[in-house]
């Protein structure tokens, strides 16, 4: 086919495998109330119990002392040379023993994993290897999932079927084939177990996260009983693949709906998806870090990021959806400079009052609206209900000209981190699912402009992306947020803010901002590392 009448609706590619139909796809039947369903399962999952929820706790807590007590006494005898290889040898403890102990635990890293800013860069690091190293299962294993849920014998379904897979992860793998009406596609078909093992393990997490509260390095950074309860708001939809194929069907919608010309959806097969098997369209590109290849195809990198901003931005801003899980994997850049987004496991969604909050949060940052953007916070679920917003303001130094943290000592800049945690820690702040899945998305994008488009003005393009919602969807936010969006002005100090920048500066390249980041962390580690005490020995 050359053509086809799904483009009217959804953005996917021009030559189909196959056309889709929403009004004749078999797995679609009563896809909101599974997802509600799984949703519903949450809170009993992540409840925390008096007892040790079952014989796994003692799986659990065995290869974790096993991992942890080498390091603890290490870091008592004063063996580790600077904070970093402390928290570098505790990290990679606690990747082996995520490894050990299972898929759930290997998840839960591939998250850590895409965290960059959100968690010890030496975490971050070190999970990135669970994306990877992964063991697929054995095509025996695979051959009878698929003949399961599907009900028919394997040759059946397709004239070929590649018995190595082309990527393993903790939830699934991935498998080359071709159906027997000559479509060539890939296979995505979960582990066996998984599904048991993701339940008994989140019980245990439940039950485990209350003790970890300030008792190791890494997780003091975040809330662990939180971070579980995070974790499993995401995973439990990963764990059937008709919620997953849905997803694809809402981005690519919304990608069409908002004349995002540049991204395109892999399209699910309208029969060939089950709970543990999503058969799909296959499509090829340059990974997402093959700069040199894009540039030799002439593919313009800097172009590729601008759209992934705009794209990422007006999902979740206008349409109150978005992909939850960008990372380098996740992503193909075609030849003809479109990108092909792919995994669709962790989707975020805003509804009603939620995304009403997430608007004003965004539009308190592009009018520089401390007060406006604290609310936000407040309705998003980030600060409890009864939260003092003048305090927080006042406390977090919000209603003052920003201070430009590499005109900052080491200690200044430690004494400033500390305060501003302990002070968000004192309000009970946490991050919602969506909000830390929208900011895990921005560290990505940081991450890619980095590589693709390092002398890309951010000012700039902040300003230049401003202009462009305005002109485009102004008159609709405004009519939502009850607003009169002419009265709106974009101001760049709230981008300064964001940045750490005083108001004298009116352009920031990324390669600057990379020389700036580099100067404070150099001079936060000197001031740890001379006012760390010395043991003997």
């Amino acid at each position: 086919m050359t053509a086809a009448d799904d483009l009217a609706w959804g953005s996917f590619t021009e030559h189909a495998p196959w056309v889709l139909d929403r009004n004749d796809i078999s797995w679609l039947a009563n896809i909101d109330q599974r997802r509600v369903a799984a949703q519903a399962a949450v809170p009993e999952l992540t409840r925390p119990s008096r007892l040790p929820p079952g014989a796994r706790v003692i799986t659990v807590l065995g290869r974790l002392g096993k991992a942890l007590a080498p390091w603890a006494i290490n870091r008592r005898r004063g063996r580790f040379g600077s904070p970093e290889q402390s928290r570098a040898d505790l990290s990679k403890r606690l990747r082996l023993a995520a490894e050990t102990l299972g898929p759930t635990y290997i998840k839960l890293g591939q998250i850590i994993s895409s965290g960059e800013g959100l968690f010890p860069a030496e975490l971050v690091e070190e999970f990135k290897r669970c994306r990877d190293q992964v063991p697929a299962e054995p095509f025996e294993v695979v051959r009878e999932t698929v003949e399961r849920d599907l009900g028919r014998r394997l040759e059946d379904v397709f004239e070929s079927f590649e018995p190595t897979a082309l990527a393993a992860a903790s939830i699934a793998q991935v498998h080359a084939a071709r159906l027997r009406t000559g479509e060539d596609v890939v296979v995505k078909v979960q582990r066996p177990t998984v599904d048991a093992f993701v339940r008994k393990d989140l019980r245990v997490m439940a039950w485990l996260a209350p003790y970890l509260i300030g008792r190791i390095p890494v997780a003091a950074l975040a809330n662990p009983p939180a971070l579980v309860e995070l974790f499993a708001e995401t995973i439990v939809e990963e764990l059937d693949f008709r919620l997953e194929a849905a997803n694809m069907l809402d981005v690519a919608t919304m990608l069409h709906d908002l004349d995002q010309e540049f991204y395109v959806v892999p399209r699910p097969h309208p029969r060939l998806v089950t709970r543990q098997v999503l058969v799909m369209e296959r499509v090829a590109g340059f990974k997402f870090d093959d700069v040199a290849g894009m540039r030799d195809a002439g593919i313009d990198t800097e172009q590729v990021v601008r759209t992934a901003m705009v794209a990422f931005m007006e999902g979740a801003i206008v349409e109150g959806i978005f992909h939850g899980d960008l990372h380098g994997g996740n992503l193909f850049v075609m030849q003809d400079g479109r990108t092909a987004l792919l995994d669709y496991g962790i989707v975020a969604r805003l509804d009603g009052a939620r995304r009403n909050a997430f608007l004003r949060l965004m539009l308190g940052a592009t009018t520089n609206d401390p007060r406006t953007q604290m609310a936000a916070l407040r309705d998003l679920g980030a600060l409890p209900p009864d939260t003092d917003l003048d305090a927080v303001i006042s406390d977090l130094r919000l209603d003052r000209p920003p201070i430009d943290a590499t005109t900052l000592s080491g200690e200044e800049m430690v004494k400033e981190v500390q305060r501003v945690v302990t002070a968000m820690l004192g309000y009970g702040a946490k991050l919602p699912k969506e909000l830390m899945l929208y900011v895990k998305n921005m560290v990505f994008i940081d991450g890619a402009i980095a590589r693709l488009a390092p002398d890309l003005d951010l000012l700039g393009e902040v300003a230049t992306i401003s202009v462009l919602f305005a002109q485009k969807h102004g008159d609709r936010l405004g009519r939502e947020l009850g607003i009169d969006p002419d009265s709106v002005e974009f101001d760049v100090g709230g981008a300064r803010v964001a940045l750490g920048l005083d108001e004298s500066v009116d352009q920031l390249t990324y390669r600057q901002l990379q020389e700036r980041r580099a100067l404070i962390q150099k001079r936060m580690r000197d001031h740890i590392e001379t006012d760390r005490p010395r043991l003997p020995g």
